[in-house]
């Protein structure tokens, strides 16, 4: 049977990476997820130990030269493989260069279709990684003794106690920004008073958890992808996985319940935040005495408004710690890695949490909630 195939440094010289095995289609796979862990840069390739070579593994060869910056003369072979590397590298070559030469709408097209290959295959990630969580959350509920309490707790601290602050001056800025914009309109067909109507409905369904949740995405993902990603980097995670741990219930469940816990409470916070935002522009700017703010606000809060707005943030909390984690264990191993993944998971999470908004609402809205 051939061997296993296998990329590595050399032992005497870390410039060279030595390729040896098997590199053929059946093995393509196990190449590709071989090839999506190397980092660094080398000075050339040795591949003259390997047992066998056909077009599919030459051209992963191609891609590992790739990914270590390398020319395809910097790969040496055997000479019966070193033919068939040349020509699949001549094709190759070929083909970029009609790529290059096509005409602009080919490229525009071209370049739809890879976005949309890469959203579809970005989707079936998430739901996999997600599948894979809540699985683990089921069985973790039922076993206290894999229950991560001190590490839940410590991560409602710095998901949700450490942003409060900010979140208050937010909510608390935006409220008076939407009193502000109210009062612009409303004054004109003498119907100021509906100004506190517009505050309460804005920030019971939408403002109130939405800002909440864009904060967080953007400071909350954030940290949780630098931080699974500098273990990863570290091969912390690696570690884990050979003393029998398991990283999702060590990295992921404690920060996807913090989550959970402390964006609704936030959610609130933020809400209250927004009312005396335009509980203040009223009273100072608009002449609203603050026993009618309050009277007419207590008319225009519903129950059904604060449901409609509180649902949602669970929801959000998942996403926004999915995304988070997910792009955490994608770092390959280098400190540009960490930061690619980062900013990754801050646009992921804030165009998700903004979709699921607009979906939201629409849904709600056709049900005449």
């Amino acid at each position: 049977m051939a061997e296993t195939p296998r990329f590595f440094r050399g032992d005497g010289d870390s410039d060279c990476w030595q390729a040896q095995g098997c590199w053929q289609l059946d093995r393509a796979a196990d190449i590709e997820r071989m090839l999506g862990s190397i980092s660094g840069r080398g000075r050339r390739i040795d591949a003259t130990a390997l047992d066998n070579l056909d077009a599919a593994g030459a051209m992963l060869l191609l891609r590992a030269a790739d990914v270590l910056g390398l020319e395809p003369g910097a790969v040496s072979l055997k000479p019966e493989q070193q033919r068939l590397f040349d020509a699949v590298a001549s094709s190759m070559a070929d083909e970029r260069a009609a790529i290059a030469t096509a005409p602009a709408w080919q490229r525009w097209l071209a370049g739809i279709g890879r976005f949309s290959a890469g959203a579809g295959l970005g989707v079936r990630t998430f739901l996999g990684f997600l599948g894979l969580t809540l699985a683990r959350l089921l069985a973790t509920v039922f076993r206290p003794a894999r229950w991560r309490v001190t590490a839940t707790v410590f991560h409602m601290q710095q998901t949700g106690l450490n942003a409060l602050p900010l979140t208050v001056l937010l909510a608390l800025l935006v409220g008076a920004v939407v009193a502000y914009l109210g009062a612009t309109v409303l004054r004109d067909f003498g119907a100021l008073l509906f100004v506190i109507d517009l505050i309460a409905y804005a920030f019971l369904r939408e403002f109130g958890v939405l800002l909440t949740a864009i904060l967080l995405a953007g400071r909350t993902a954030s940290a949780f992808a630098a931080q699974i990603g500098t273990m990863k980097s570290r091969e912390e995670i690696d570690a884990m996985r050979t003393l029998g741990l398991d990283p999702i219930v060590l990295l992921v469940l404690p920060r996807l319940l913090a989550l959970l816990v402390m964006l609704p409470v936030l959610s609130f916070m933020g809400t209250i935040a927004g009312f005396v935002g335009g509980m203040l522009v009223s009273v100072l700017a608009l002449g609203i005495e603050p026993e009618l703010f309050w009277s007419r606000l207590h008319e225009a809060a519903t129950l059904r408004s604060y449901l409609v707005g509180l649902i949602k943030a669970p929801l959000f909390a998942i996403v926004i710690a999915v995304i988070g984690c997910l792009e955490g264990f994608k770092v390959t191993g280098t400190a540009q890695s960490v930061g690619e993944r980062t900013t990754s998971a801050v646009v992921q999470s804030i165009t998700l949490v903004i979709v699921i908004d607009a979906l939201a609402a629409i849904f709600f809205m056709e049900l005449g909630w």
